[in-house]
C-alpha cells in the first residue's frame, strides 16, 4: 500500500453513492478527505440532502458549494449561480491549498456540474485531478471536466471512445459494499421497492399515491418518497397510510430515503423495483439482476437516463415507461409486464471500488 501520510484529497460530484463508498476506503487508508457538495438537493428546498448527511455521519469534512447549472436551465436566478458558483469553488480551492500546501494532493470527481468549477479552479491552482464517468453516456459536464483531468474512469466500455484515449481507465462503478454483501439474500415475491433515487420523485408519487389501493391488494409496498419540503410527499404519504383499512396499511413501509444498509436490503430482497434510471440505480439492479421498472428522467443530460434503462431492457431484465405515459394504469401494467420478465445475465466489472481506489493511490500517491 502506497505510503498516505495523512494527505489530503477532495471530493466531489452529482453521484455522491460511488463516491462516498471510495472516500471511506481512502479514509481507512489513511487519507484525509475534504467533500465539496450540495447541502440541498432542490432548489428553495430547506430538508438537508442525503448526501450531506451520509458525507458527515461518516466523518468527512464537508463544504457546501452552491454552484448554477447551464443545461437546462432559464431561470435568472438560477443561472446567476453559474460565475457565482465558480468563484465560490476559486476561494474555496485557495483556502484549501493554502492550508494544505504540498499535503493537499488532488481532486476526485463523480459527475455532475458542481465538480467543473472545483475541478477547473484545481487546475489553475496546479491540482491534478480524476473524474469518474458512471453513465454510459458523456454529459457535458464530464465532457468539459475531460480536458482538465489527468485520469478518466469509466464504467461501461461504450464510453472508451468518447474520452481521449491515453487518459481512460474503464474501472466499473464503484458498488458500495452494502450491496455486494446483499447478493445471497433472498427476495419476498410480493414486495415491491419505488424509489425516485435519494431526493425521491414527486411525478413518481403522485401516481404511487392514485394507484395505491391497487398495489397494496396485490403487493407489500416500500416507498421512499424523499424528504422534500418542497412536495411534502412525506407527510402526504403518511396521511395516506392513516387512511387506509388496516391490512393495508400494514403492508404499506414508508421513508424518506433508505440509508446504504437499507436500500441493499430493499433492492436484493424485493422481485421488483420501481425507479428512475440513474447510473448507480441502473448498475446495481443490473449487478443483482433485479427485474424493474424504469422511468428515465426526460430532461437528464444527453437523455442518459434513457440510454441507462436500454441496457437493462435489452437484457430483460427492465420495461421502460416513459414519464409522458406515466398514470396509474400504465404503471400497474408495467409492473404485471416487469414479473414475467426472464433477464439475461448482464457482464458487468463488479471490482470497480477496488479498481478505483488503486486508481487514485497510483496517480496521486505512488509508491
Amino acid at each position: 500500500m502506497p505510503k498516505i501520510n495523512n494527505s489530503t484529497l477532495i471530493f466531489t460530484g452529482g453521484h455522491h453513492n460511488s463516491a462516498l463508498a471510495v472516500a471511506q476506503q481512502l479514509k481507512k487508508q489513511g487519507w484525509n478527505i475534504i467533500w465539496i457538495g450540495h447541502k440541498y438537493s432542490m432548489w428553495k428546498d430547506r430538508s438537508p440532502s442525503a448526501e450531506f448527511e451520509e458525507v458527515t455521519q461518516s466523518g468527512i469534512s464537508f463544504i457546501e458549494l452552491t454552484a448554477g447549472k447551464l443545461y437546462n436551465t432559464v431561470n435568472p436566478l438560477k443561472l446567476i449561480r453559474i460565475p457565482y458558483g465558480f468563484l465560490q469553488a476559486l476561494l474555496i480551492m485557495l483556502k484549501l491549498k493554502l492550508k494544505y500546501r504540498n499535503n493537499l494532493k488532488g481532486i476526485v470527481t463523480f459527475g455532475g456540474y458542481l465538480g467543473v468549477p472545483v475541478v477547473i479552479s484545481g487546475w489553475m491552482l496546479g491540482l491534478p485531478s480524476i473524474s469518474h464517468e458512471q453513465t454510459t453516456s458523456v454529459g457535458w459536464a464530464n465532457r468539459l471536466i475531460s480536458y482538465f483531468a489527468k485520469k478518466i474512469a469509466i464504467s461501461w466500455p461504450s464510453s472508451v471512445s468518447r474520452f481521449p484515449s491515453h487518459k481512460v481507465v474503464l474501472t466499473g462503478l464503484p458498488l458500495r459494499p452494502e450491496i455486494q454483501n446483499s447478493i445471497s439474500k433472498q427476495s419476498i415475491s410480493n414486495q415491491i421497492y419505488i424509489t425516485g433515487g435519494k431526493q425521491g420523485s414527486h411525478v413518481i408519487n403522485e401516481t404511487v399515491f392514485s394507484l395505491l389501493p391497487t398495489l397494496l391488494e396485490n403487493y407489500q409496498i416500500i416507498h421512499q418518497t424523499g424528504s422534500s419540503t418542497v412536495f411534502g410527499d412525506y407527510n402526504r404519504a403518511l396521511q395516506i397510510k392513516n387512511q387506509l383499512p388496516t391490512p393495508l396499511r400494514e403492508r404499506y413501509h414508508i421513508y424518506k430515503y433508505l440509508s446504504a444498509d437499507q436500500t441493499a436490503a430493499a433492492l436484493s430482497s424485493s422481485m421488483l423495483v420501481v425507479t428512475r434510471s440513474g447510473a448507480h440505480v441502473t448498475y446495481e439492479l443490473a449487478y443483482l439482476k433485479t427485474r424493474c421498472v424504469l422511468i428515465p428522467i426526460p430532461w437528464s443530460s444527453h437523455d442518459e437516463q434513457y440510454r441507462n434503462a436500454s441496457v437493462l431492457e435489452a437484457a430483460h431484465q427492465g420495461v421502460i415507461l416513459p414519464q409522458d405515459k406515466l398514470n396509474p394504469q400504465s404503471l400497474f401494467e408495467a409492473i404485471k409486464t416487469a414479473e414475467t420478465l426472464v433477464p439475461v445475465k448482464l457482464s458487468i466489472i463488479d471490482n470497480g471500488l477496488e479498481l478505483m481506489v488503486q486508481l487514485i493511490n497510483s496517480t496521486f500517491a505512488p509508491s
